[in-house]
């Protein structure tokens, strides 16, 4: 698949199952994360991975911060199937730090541009992905589950896996008409 291909055709996965992406696999979509544009080469990032065990313990991590928040019990059991939804989720933080020439808005975008960047990987490697955010991203109990600074902030829950059902490409659509010149 060549770079255009990706870029016009790349759409989410949601209905993702076993197998997770492998070494190799996993490797070149992390190598792919850190390619984004990166101002100060500052690597305002962190990437945790979850499979196997570690999916269970977000799982744990989601009903503890649903429950401190005072959720329902509907949305408590909901929220200990989140991360089941895939074999991998990769928790993208942004790991922020004043800068002079570099506001921590620009260094959040760049762990965005991380989740993005590893998503076509996926997708370039025949994997499928769905980048969630959600409640969870900007609740301060997981941040301290998982180990986060006050500062930093979840950017995506990236669910990677095997696509279960094969999904139609979207239609194109026209860039042009959210465009203007000046």
């Amino acid at each position: 698949m060549d770079a255009i291909e990706l870029l016009l055709t790349r759409q989410s996965t949601p209905r993702l199952t076993s197998p997770a992406p492998n070494e190799r696999e996993l490797k070149i979509i992390l190598d792919a994360a850190i390619r984004v544009p990166d101002h100060g080469a500052l690597a305002p990032w962190e990437f945790i991975i979850a499979t196997g065990q570690g999916l269970e313990s977000l799982a744990d991590i989601y009903v503890n911060a649903a429950k401190a928040s005072g959720a329902d019990e509907d949305f408590i059991n909901k929220a200990k199937g989140m991360p089941m939804r895939a074999p991998m989720v990769i928790t993208v933080v942004a790991k922020t730090q004043q800068h002079p020439k570099v506001p921590v808005l620009e260094q959040q975008i760049a762990a965005g541009c991380a989740t993005m960047a590893m998503q076509q990987a996926a997708f370039a490697l025949g994997l499928g992905a769905v980048w969630r955010t959600g409640d969870f991203a900007f609740d301060a109990n997981v941040n301290a589950a998982l180990g986060l600074a006050p500062e930093d902030q979840i950017v995506g829950f990236l669910y990677v896996g095997t696509p279960a059902v094969a999904a139609p490409i979207k239609p194109q659509k026209d860039g042009s008409q959210y465009a203007r010149y000046l």
